[in-house]
């Protein structure tokens, strides 16, 4: 696990001031590099030591069996597995013939840095070689968000004594082995030599290697060249296998020299280009580089995080942690969706292969909202590349004898590859979070394109999916059974509250849809009939109360449920679901993960503010957080029902999720959601921000460690910044970089606030109500202490 101290807290940078190899495989996600399309684990350049090597592409994976006791009808047949394809980071040393190893000789210094303002990982080393060689090697590795196949890495050596021999291999290497992680052998089969070589080319400066997976059929490119400075009589060669190739570099350093050498890569894949085409587009992609060069690229780099910082940055005042977890986290959700153009974003983005690197709901309710917000156009691409998978999803409704789309609730591509059924195929709330997502992206950036090519369709298709697969009792009541929620321990439920009421919005927004754009709604086919239906079956959505408690019940019944033993559950037993049958879980009153209170965010419109409370209060007893999904949510329901302090502690949690790596398995790549659920925790949480049918809102209160809350977003194509302090906030406005006289309405603490470009407003805070007694944690699971007086 990673320990506390291993990040200083700095606003724009994650620091490494020494190397820890007992934390490798987490570090090498945390420093993880990527911009949608290829993603880099922080390996590093030797290539050894290493925790997990890791080299991806979005989307780039191969097929394996689906293991199953029993099957049965409907069951997915094939999973989805990312894979660790080219390695192109590999650039080993040697020091008179000695190989640079840290675990060799002496490391007088080590030092990493990811820097979140220039998009570089930066490391310098100070080595000694077991004979007595004195070297300092300094590497900066970037993946390009401005020329999306490209990454690039420089690479200087000199001497700190005398005259040296250096020799520097710089490769590509496909078919790494890997270290044996799964326990089900046929995945290891799957993952074992995944590439089979197709074609494999040297020349002076660099080479190419092209591959195939043997079951997806997919081809991959990777390719390499250099720009060598160094002292007279520098030698560079290259030679070419088929699973890997390797330029050589060697020379003679004496003191006061250096050896510089600039790598350039480029990576390509598809399913449908010929071998020449996808060798050429990576070898057009390397003369784009070169022509930019290493300083071109750094600028580019620069520039696109400069225009991303000013839409998106966060600034917090009394919580340095804090302050830095949510650049990291909004670094890695750019990283994950700047340029996945029509691809999916995973649940670890392209930073490791948990999950086999399979999209979930996660995207849609923590990821897109984020990207709406800050780079929206990274959004609509990530739905763009739902709405491709359409036709998979009516095949997969069909399949379960229903109407309309029925999403996967974990893909690559667009199947359904989830083998256990009661969280995955019964978790038909995928369907409308992608909904919830759409018509949010539609609110806020009012592109009409978007909602004409790819909204209406999402929508109708996901509004015949719940007219399907819900009825009308004989009472008129509209009920959605059957079905798994958000909480993992809570699986085949009758009207799940929050699968209703994201439902409700899903129908409505349909209907409303059909009627903007009539001629889309007549080429799906929607008549009148139909969207009436849909209206009716919104209206008469079933939300389960429990009138004794006076609360909502997650889903029907659940607050009769045997109460889970709290103080009979020792601290290891947990997470629960790697120490208790799942049949127990279900049957009892505990939650993984925030399911009701996730409502309560999302359909806030839905709720009163005592029910909020009275709801946060019970199912805050009740949650013990084994989903790292859980604690961004709760902080945010937190703030809204008057626990300013618990907020912040649970935002802490939530915000520390990979830097302190709290779950224990950063090692397989970052939690994206959480780390998107830092912004929410903040903007949605201390800054009150909601979106409910199109209105802009913001309730900003803030906890007593933190004097400042600083946010910016984007609505209607205006920057809004928002500067909240204890007693007042104020909004500013603006369009681009000059005022044009526009204005934007929004609502401060329920009160209409008009806010123009040509001045700021700045406004009270009303005093915090008294809170109910604070709500009480399952025993051991009250997250750590963040606030507080003092």
């Amino acid at each position: 696990m990673i320990r506390e101290s291993a990040y200083p807290s700095e606003p724009w940078r994650i620091r490494e001031a020494a190397l820890d190899l007992e934390i490798l495989a987490q570090s090498e996600s945390v420093f993880a590099l990527s911009n949608g399309h290829i993603g880099l684990r922080a390996n590093l350049d030797e290539g050894e030591p290493h925790g997990l090597p890791g080299s991806y592409l979005n989307s780039f994976y191969e097929l394996r069996p689906l293991p199953y006791a029993e099957a049965g009808y409907g069951y997915p047949e094939q999973g989805q597995t990312v894979v660790n394809v080219t390695n192109g980071k590999l650039i080993r040393l040697l020091v008179d013939d000695e190989p640079f190893d840290v675990r060799y000789g002496e490391v007088r210094s080590h030092e990493r840095v990811l820097d979140l303002r220039e998009g570089t990982l930066e490391r310098t080393v100070e080595w000694v070689s077991p004979a007595g060689q004195a070297m300092r090697v300094r590497s900066t590795r970037l993946v390009s968000f401005t020329q999306r196949a490209v990454a690039a890495i420089c690479y200087e050596v000199e001497p700190l004594g005398e005259e040296t021999r250096v020799v520097i291999q710089s490769g590509l290497v496909a078919n790494e082995e890997l270290p044996v992680t799964k326990k089900d052998p046929r995945v290891a089969a799957v993952l074992e030599e995944p590439l089979e070589s197709e074609q494999h080319l040297a020349n002076g400066a660099g080479g190419l290697l092209i591959h195939r997976t043997k079951t997806s059929g997919l081809r991959m490119a990777a390719a390499m060249t250099h720009v060598v400075d160094g002292p007279d009589r520098t030698s560079v060669s290259t030679e070419a296998f088929p699973d890997w190739a390797r330029t050589t570099i060697a020379c003679v350093l004496k003191p006061g020299e250096k050896l510089r050498v600039v790598k350039l890569l480029a990576y390509g894949f598809s399913s449908r280009r010929s071998l020449p085409a996808l060798r050429d587009q990576v070898g057009a992609a390397l003369a784009s580089a070169r022509l930019t060069g290493w300083e071109g690229l750094r600028r580019g780099q620069r520039e696109y995080l400069d225009a991303y910082w000013d839409a998106a940055d966060v600034r917090v005042d009394g919580d340095p942690e804090v302050q830095q977890a949510v650049r990291f986290g909004l670094f890695h959700v750019l990283q994950a969706g700047a340029r996945n153009e029509m691809r999916p974003i995973a649940a670890k983005g392209l930073t490791g292969p948990g999950y086999d690197g399979h999209a979930f709901w996660d995207t849609e309710m923590f990821v897109l909202p984020v990207l709406t917000y800050t780079k929206p156009q990274a959004a609509a691409q990530a739905l763009r590349w739902r709405h491709a998978t359409l036709d998979l999803a009516r095949d997969r409704a069909r399949t379960l004898g229903l109407r309309g789309a029925a999403f996967p609730w974990r893909t690559i591509r667009g199947h359904e590859t989830s083998g256990y059924w009661p969280a995955g195929t019964a978790g038909f709330h995928i369907g409308a979070d992608i909904a919830d997502a759409t018509i949010r992206y539609i609110q806020a950036t009012r592109d009409e394109d978007f909602e004409r090519e790819v909204g209406v369709e999402l929508l109708v298709e996901t509004a015949r999916l719940w007219r399907s697969l819900g009825h009308h009792d004989r009472h008129g009541a509209f009920h959605i059974d059957g079905v798994t929620g958000p909480d993992e321990y809570s699986a085949m439920g009758h009207d799940n509250v929050y699968t209703n009421l994201m439902a409700q919005r899903n129908l409505l927004g349909a209907a409303d849809a059909v009627l903007r754009h009539t001629e889309v709604a007549a080429a799906l086919e929607v008549d009148d009939e139909e969207a009436a239906s849909w209206r009716d079956a919104a209206n008469a959505m079933t939300v389960p109360y429990d009138d004794e408690l006076g609360v909502h019940q997650q889903s029907e019944g659940f607050t009769r449920f045997q109460e889970w033993d709290f103080e009979g559950t020792a601290p290891e037993e947990y997470p629960l679901l790697l120490t208790h049958p799942y049949f127990d879980l279900y049957r009892r009153q505990v939650c993984k993960q925030a399911d009701l209170v996730l409502a309560m965010h999302w359909r806030g419109d839905a709720f009163s503010p005592e029910e909020k409370a009275r709801n946060f209060h019970y199912y805050d007893a009740r949650t013990v957080r084994d989903s790292s999904l859980s604690s961004c949510t709760q902080a945010v329901m937190a703030a809204e029902t008057g626990h300013l302090e618990l907020a912040h502690d649970y935002l802490g949690e939530a915000a520390m999720t990979d830097l302190h790596d709290s779950h224990a398995n950063t090692s397989d790549g970052v939690h994206l959601a959480s780390l998107a659920g830092s912004w929410l925790g903040l903007v949605a949480g201390f800054g009150g921000m909601r979106d409910h049918d199109g209105v802009l809102s913001f309730a900003p209160r803030l906890p007593s460690r933190i004097a400042g809350l600083d946010f910016s977003l984007l609505w209607h194509g205006l920057r809004l910044r928002v500067s909240v302090r204890p007693t007042e906030v104020t909004y500013y406005l603006r369009e681009g970089d000059h005022d044009d006289g526009s204005q934007l309405e929004l609502l401060h603490h329920g009160m209409p606030v008009t806010v123009r470009t040509s001045a700021p407003v700045t406004v009270a805070i009303p005093p915090v109500p008294p809170p109910d007694p604070e709500p009480q944690q399952p025993a051991g699971r009250a997250p750590v202490r963040r606030g507080g007086p003092g």
